[in-house]
């Protein structure tokens, strides 16, 4: 997840990570037909349908609470922001995607166009004029919709995984979601009660000052304040959207557009089909296009080497969410030009700990037991799940590297990466469980995750700890399971191994601490485990407020290694992301915070089969 996300270190590393990435199946046909004149002079041609094909479904159709990287990519579609993050062609491009361009905006905000007032406090955007809802008949987005979209950040159903971004920031946020909580501990949240809520309740800091002017408010200066405006969670709504609960079924049904394409068709756990927004006007998007005529996903395909050889044959164009299967790496690497290796700066996968957990006398909520866990996972073994050292690489620290605040340094050293059951045992025995202890270990029924979960559990095995395994839907795996605190209080899992891409690159200090560690215990929450230390939450508010970016880093660091102290998680890989294509997808433009392609602008070669 999350969501389903480098600074100046990371130039340096995509040099070296490109080498090591993973790779893609790809075919060996080849396409009798000649290119077309558009094609010879590298111009798009529209037309055509684009065709995925994966195991599970999206976390949620409502960009106020998507998560995934998955559905991410799919509403670069249908969901536009103020501001948004740009694609690139090459693996060594990526830095390029770093910075936030505006979207809906007429223009970036700075202090000499008057977009941001001297004491960096005030945020004064105006609205591109052109940018409609898919409604009948096509209405503008106006700023009153952006408003709208910031107060569903805080509902009470299916609020958005990372709502520190917003009440850490923004002034009276904080205070408009503890009062949206507090409204609903009891009452039914009905779509008219919190639509009831969230007109009648205003955030100090978000005001529509006109039609197309949005005025924000910053509690403090923040400088990644247009990354964090970036994300789908601060998409504008339309008020249809008051008619419903949030990203319940009917939602699902009634999603409203504001980009290129727009969902006709959605059958839960089947199938998702775009086509063409007839609203959108190509002048009023400097981001996006509409090349192909539709957009189509097909779900209930768990197996990687399945939906290859799908790809190889042409009856699918790209992977919807599974990996490039483990197995044909050796013969792709270097030899096929729809195979395309990208740098990552992640941690995926990661096991954290449901602290929230009952089982075992709540061994989970106890440092010596987490603690031994750490020493028992081979991270090597678990990189070979994923295609080894050219796929995968060992790390230690809460803070993946190439994002800021990380240092290299090991808590918890074993041989070669290779786990100590010795240790393992000693700190079990430690802490009460001489004879070892049965836990939950959650994980998702589809590409590599049986096979990580059936390494880490053999581990686990070898120092007295047996891990019952549950398997979940991919698709329901992080909206409907881990981001569901009332799962995790229902002592459902114990252990469970996530990924997490940072949801943006460059200055993004907050982007891998605050969703992951700051206390957050609500749906949504993409801290699975509900982690709560008073120091982790200060040291986030004191990083959060630092200028010197020298400072920030180093308090950033302060936060990984109290997260790391506290044994909240394991860290196990970094991943460089292998992508493949169809022959007939081009101009394949990649988006780093979701490793997807942009959908928005590739077009498919009508004479390749």
């Amino acid at each position: 997840m999350a969501s389903m996300r480098h600074l100046s270190i990371v130039a340096v590393a995509a040099a070296s990570l490109i080498a090591t990435a993973c790779a893609t199946q790809t075919g060996n046909q080849t396409s009798t037909s000649a290119p077309s004149a558009g094609q010879e002079a590298g111009k798009p041609v529209s037309g055509g349908t684009l065709r995925f094909v994966g195991g599970g479904d999206v976390d949620h159709l409502d960009p106020t609470s998507a998560y995934y990287t998955v559905t991410s990519g799919l509403m670069r579609g249908y969901a536009r922001q103020l501001f948004t993050f740009g694609s690139v062609a090459t693996e060594a491009d990526t830095t390029k995607a770093f910075a936030p361009v505006a979207d809906i905006a007429t223009e970036i905000p700075t202090q000499a166009n008057g977009g941001i007032s001297a004491d960096n406090l005030t945020y004064t955007i105006k609205l591109r004029d052109g940018v409609q809802w898919d409604t009948q008949p096509p209405r503008a987005v106006t700023a009153s919709d952006v408003v709208r979209g910031m107060k569903r950040i805080c509902n009470p159903v299916a609020g958005s995984g990372a709502p520190g971004y917003y009440t850490s920031t923004i002034k009276g946020m904080k205070e408009y979601c503890d009062a949206y909580a507090k409204a609903f501990e009891k009452a039914k949240p009905t779509a008219q009660a919190l639509a009831q809520f969230q007109n009648s309740q205003d955030i100090a800091g978000v005001q529509a000052k006109d039609d197309k002017t949005v005025v924000f408010t910053l509690t403090q200066p923040a400088s990644d304040f247009l990354n964090i405006m970036s994300l789908n969670f601060a998409a504008p709504a339309p008020q249809e959207y008051d008619q419903y609960v949030p990203d319940d079924a009917t939602f699902r049904q009634h999603v409203i557009s504001d980009g290129p394409y727009k969902i006709t068709s959605y059958q839960a756990t089947k199938s998702i089909k775009l086509e063409k927004n007839p609203a959108w006007k190509q002048e009023s998007d400097p981001i996006r296009h509409q090349y192909v005529n539709a957009i189509e996903v097909k779900m209930g395909v768990t197996e990687p080497d399945a939906v290859q050889q799908q790809m190889e044959a042409g009856t699918a164009d790209l992977s919807w969410d599974l990996p490039v299967p483990t197995s044909a790496i050796p013969r792709l690497k270097g030899s096929d030009p729809n195979f395309k290796i990208f740098p990552g700066s992640v941690t995926n996968p990661y096991l954290v700990f449901n602290l929230q957990s009952k089982n075992e006398n709540g061994a989970m909520s106890k440092l010596k037991v987490r603690q031994a866990i750490e020493y028992a996972i081979n991270k090597t073994a678990i990189a070979k799940v994923y295609g080894g050292a050219d796929i995968a690489v060992a790390i230690h620290t809460a803070i993946p590297p190439g994002n800021i605040g990380y240092q290299e340094y090991n808590p918890y050293p074993t041989p070669g990466d290779q786990g100590d059951p010795a240790k393992c045992k000693q700190l079990l025995t430690e802490a009460g469980y001489p004879n070892g202890l049965n836990l939950i270990g959650a994980f998702r029924n589809a590409g590599n995750h049986p096979a990580n979960f059936q390494s880490y559990s053999a581990d686990l095995k070898k120092c007295g700890i047996n891990v019952k395994g549950l398997p979940v839907r991919q698709g329901d795996y992080y909206g409907a399971f881990l981001q569901n605190p009332t799962i995790a209080k229902d002592s459902k899992w114990d252990v469970s191994a996530p990924g997490w891409i940072p949801d943006w690159y460059g200055n993004n200090g907050r982007a891998v601490a605050q969703p992951l560690f700051q206390t957050n215990c609500t749906p949504g929450t993409t801290n699975f485990g509900c982690y709560s230390n008073p120091k982790v939450d200060d040291l986030i508010k004191q990083a959060l407020g630092e200028s010197d970016q020298t400072k920030a880093a180093a308090l950033w660091h302060q936060v990984d290694q109290t997260v790391m102290d506290d044994a909240v998680i394991v860290p196990l890989n970094n991943q460089n992301y292998p992508i493949y294509k169809s022959k007939r997808v081009k101009n394949p433009l990649y988006l780093p915070n979701w490793q997807f392609y942009d959908i928005t602008n590739l077009w498919l070669d009508p004479n390749t089969p």
